[in-house]
C-alpha cells in the first residue's frame, strides 16, 4: 500500500497493534501531526524514519508534496498525536485525494477514544452518533444541536477542556438535562468517567478540567416518548396547573428542554 493511517495510542504507548508498528518500520515517510510527540512513541519503540509535520494549519500546503511522493511509490504512514487520524485529526483530506486518484490507500484498526467513551458511558451504544468537537461560535452550536436533539441515538463529543461548560451550558439549552457521561483521559493514568444528568456534569467542571474529554449524551425521545409527557402536560393544563408547575414538573421527570414544552403548552 502507498499511504497508510496508522492509529497511534491515546495513552498508554503498549495501545498500538503489531501491524502499526511493523508499517510503520517499513514506511519511506511517516506524515505526523507534531513531529516532537510523535517521536516519544517512535523512540519508544526504536524506529528510525524520515518525519514530516502534517497538521490543521499546513494540510493543503503539504498535500502536493505528499501526493508526488505517493505517485512515485514511496509508502507515507500518516498518523496523529493521538487516535486513528482522519477523525477530527488531519489525514482525511490527503486520504480522499490519493483515493480520486486511484492510488492504494489503507487505513489500519487501532485506537480511538470514541468506542472506549461510548461504553463506559453506560449508555446505549447502538446506534451511536460521532459528532466531532461543537463549533466554536455560540449560534453555530446551538444550530447543531438543534438539528440532532429528536434523533434517538446515543451522541457522542469530542469537548475542548476551557470550552466544556459553554458548551454543556448549550447542551442543556437545547436537550434539557439528558443523562450524559464525560470521560476524560481515556487509557491514561487519571481516566475517568463521570456519569449523571448534563447538570450535575457541570458543576463537577465548573471550577475547571483538565485533559482529552469525550462527552456522551443519551440520544432524543421516540414519539411514544414525546406522546407521553405531552400527555401529563396536557392533563395538569386542564386541571388548572400554571405553566411554571407544569414546565417545571414535566422537564423534571422527562429530561425534555423547558422551550418544548412550553411551545407545546401554547398550542393547548
Amino acid at each position: 500500500m502507498s499511504l497508510i493511517l496508522v492509529p497511534t495510542p491515546i495513552g498508554n504507548l503498549e495501545d498500538i497493534t503489531l501491524r502499526a508498528l511493523k508499517v510503520l518500520r517499513e514506511a519511506d515517510l511517516i506524515a505526523c501531526e507534531d513531529t516532537r510527540t510523535s517521536s516519544i512513541l517512535l523512540k519508544h519503540y526504536d524506529i528510525n524514519k524520515p518525519l514530516t509535520s502534517f497538521h490543521v494549519h499546513n494540510e493543503n500546503e503539504k498535500l502536493p508534496l505528499l501526493l508526488g511522493k505517493l505517485r512515485s511509490g514511496e509508502k507515507i504512514a500518516v498518523i496523529s498525536d493521538a487516535g486513528t487520524p482522519g477523525i477530527s485529526d488531519p489525514g482525511w483530506i490527503l486520504l480522499k485525494r490519493a483515493i480520486d486518484e486511484g492510488l492504494e490507500v489503507d487505513v489500519l484498526p487501532g485506537a480511538s477514544a470514541v468506542i472506549p467513551a461510548v461504553l463506559m458511558s453506560g449508555l446505549s451504544p447502538q446506534p451511536f452518533m460521532f459528532m466531532g468537537f461543537p463549533p466554536e461560535k455560540s449560534g453555530e452550536r446551538v444550530k447543531l444541536f438543534e438539528s440532532v436533539k429528536n434523533f434517538p441515538f446515543t451522541l457522542c463529543f469530542y469537548i475542548s477542556p476551557h470550552k466544556a461548560e459553554k458548551d454543556m451550558l448549550n447542551m442543556i439549552e437545547v436537550f434539557g438535562d439528558r443523562q450524559a457521561s464525560l470521560v476524560r483521559e481515556i487509557s491514561k493514568i487519571f481516566q475517568e468517567a463521570i456519569r449523571g444528568n448534563l447538570s450535575q456534569i457541570l458543576e463537577r467542571v465548573h471550577d475547571g478540567v483538565k485533559g482529552e474529554l469525550v462527552l456522551v449524551i443519551e440520544g432524543g425521545k421516540s414519539e411514544a416518548d414525546n406522546d407521553l409527557w405531552k400527555s401529563e402536560a396536557e392533563r395538569m393544563f386542564e386541571t388548572g396547573a400554571s405553566v411554571k408547575d407544569i414546565v417545571k414538573a414535566v422537564a423534571e421527570k422527562y429530561n425534555v428542554p423547558k422551550n418544548d414544552i412550553k411551545k407545546f403548552l401554547l398550542t393547548l
